[in-house]
């Protein structure tokens, strides 16, 4: 993984094709998730501390440039009043996933109502609280649209998905 201020990508050579960025560094343990998910299927990334409070034209110029790097999608992490994902969205026409960080004053909720509640034309598409895992296999679906490789990767994780479901069944249901 690289440092949070470090541009270089992670998980796979070449280019980064997803930028995970937080509001945080606290936010990292939340969206480990994803880069592990996308280090699984051996899609490189960048991960980053990009604060729309703390750091709000870093913010601007990485939204802005981020197509032009060569990202495909984003994945934005942030609790709290959790504006990242969507001032994102507003900045860019690369598809944001938005993952709301559990807090503790409210446990989430309040990200995710921030995250999920965006104004027509600024969609942000939002995962669970905490939800980083999916926000790593929904990146990977948008990419499996021009790339075949993740999508037989996508088909072969599913029956992994069904095997473990059978197996448990299996398990519990014995005669």
């Amino acid at each position: 993984m690289t440092n949070a201020d470090e541009s270089a990508p992670v998980g796979a050579s070449g280019p980064a094709e997803v930028g995970i960025i937080m509001g945080s560094s606290s936010d990292l343990p939340t969206m480990q998730d994803a880069a592990d998910v996308l280090d699984r299927f051996g899609v490189a990334h960048e991960v980053r501390v990009v604060s729309a409070h703390r750091s709000p034209l870093r913010m601007v110029e990485y939204a802005q440039s981020a197509a032009e790097r060569g990202l495909k999608v984003i994945i934005a992490g942030a609790g709290g009043a959790a504006h990242l994902p969507g001032m994102v969205a507003s900045l860019t026409t690369l598809p944001v996933v938005g993952v709301p960080v559990q807090t503790r004053a409210l446990g989430g909720v309040d990200s995710l109502h921030s995250i999920v509640q965006m104004p027509g034309g600024v969609p942000v598409a939002t995962m669970a609280i905490g939800g980083a895992r999916n926000a790593g296999l929904m990146a990977l679906r948008i990419l499996a649209l021009s790339d075949s490789r993740i999508a037989k990767q996508l088909v072969d994780f599913q029956g992994e998905l069904l095997q473990h479901a059978l197996d448990q069944d299996a398990e519990i249901n014995t005669p």
